[in-house]
């Protein structure tokens, strides 16, 4: 059975690739979007972490 935290976690992650990807080519934004690239993604991590450990 799927993890509902896993599931959100996932596509929040897409969604925060898809707004980096959009800050850099379209609005030419660098230094913010590592960050956000690097904090919206670390969720992920946290719960693959949290589910493999139960």
């Amino acid at each position: 059975m799927e993890s509902v935290l896993k599931t959100k976690s996932y596509e929040f992650a897409i969604e925060v690739v898809c707004l980096v990807q959009f800050l850099t080519t379209e609005k030419k934004e660098f230094v913010m979007s590592k960050q956000l690239l690097r904090r919206g993604t670390a969720i992920g991590v946290t719960v693959g972490i949290r589910i493999f450990r139960i």
